[in-house]
């Protein structure tokens, strides 16, 4: 059960990846992004997989300790846990990265390479979109380089 929750994670996230990067300017998918539910697949998958666990994850994240915490995550349930927990908060951040690319009309060829980065990883993805965002936002100045207007 637990690899499939870990495979199941990802398949219901994808397309709402797969709207803002390969059509974001599609009314229905600003309308699918602007709703904070599209990030409950994978919080819902990690309540399912942590409530079982959650004894011994409890310990591990009020008094992390690297050893232990490495070993729980070793484990199938742990790395499971650790993919929803990762998949969830990427969403996040990538709808949020989205909508203010569309706010800010950052041209789709410039916003679909930063979201497949944050996507793969997202440490990377967000300050490369909050550099974008700033070229963007600072009165404009700049926002033709980016948008071709």
């Amino acid at each position: 059960m637990i690899a499939t929750l870990f495979d199941l994670t990802f398949l219901l996230i994808a397309p709402f990846w797969a709207l803002m990067i390969f059509a974001p300017k599609w009314s229905w998918t600003r309308r699918i992004a602007e709703s904070y539910l599209i990030v409950l697949p994978p919080v819902v998958i990690y309540i399912v997989l942590m409530v079982p666990v959650l004894p011994e994850l409890l310990p591990l994240v009020t008094r992390p300790e690297i050893g232990a915490l490495a070993e729980f995550m070793s484990t199938p349930t742990g790395a499971a846990l650790v993919w929803a927990h990762m998949l969830a908060w990427d969403l996040f951040v990538g709808r949020w990265m989205y909508l203010e690319g569309r706010r800010l009309d950052v041209h789709p060829l410039v916003m679909a390479p930063v979201l497949v980065i944050t996507i793969l990883l997202a440490p990377v993805g967000l300050p490369l979109f909050l550099i974008v965002r700033k070229v963007c936002d600072t009165t404009n100045r700049g926002a033709a380089v980016v948008t071709h207007q």
